[in-house]
């Protein structure tokens, strides 16, 4: 039974998980669209929502130490990435100023041909198309 066991583990260490959420948070932020598995966007997903969440919060406070504050929680789980935190502040979240959630999609690939793993396409709703 998985009673009180949160989140995936992907069959990995503490450390190595670290390191593979702060890889796909910061390519799915850079890019706003990452090829990945299923396993490895549905444990991603939730921290990136939650970080432009905080972020939304941050832009929609009068007091401006909250939004400090907002950018130093988001920055914290960046690896302090000051490009990124500013591409998240300052064209992610006020994109989604009026949307309550649900900021990134899911489309399914088909099985990746190696190893048959379910491929995924992880990207923000409502992304700007580039040319």
């Amino acid at each position: 039974m998985r009673h009180r066991v949160k989140g995936k583990h992907l069959k990995r260490s503490s450390d190595n998980r670290r390191q593979l959420r702060l890889a796909l948070a910061t390519a799915l932020l850079e890019h706003e669209r990452i090829e990945t598995t299923l396993a490895k966007a549905q444990f991603i997903r939730d921290d990136v929502e939650k970080m432009v969440t905080t972020a939304k919060h941050g832009l929609a406070s009068d007091d401006p130490a909250d939004g400090v504050h907002a950018r130093r929680l988001v920055a914290s789980q960046l690896n302090n990435n000051r490009e990124l935190v500013g591409k998240l502040f300052n064209t992610i979240a006020p994109r989604y100023a009026s949307r309550q959630g649900g900021y990134t999609r899911i489309y399914k690939l088909g099985p990746r041909k190696g190893d048959n793993a379910e491929m995924v396409l992880l990207e923000f709703v409502d992304r700007t198309v580039e040319s």
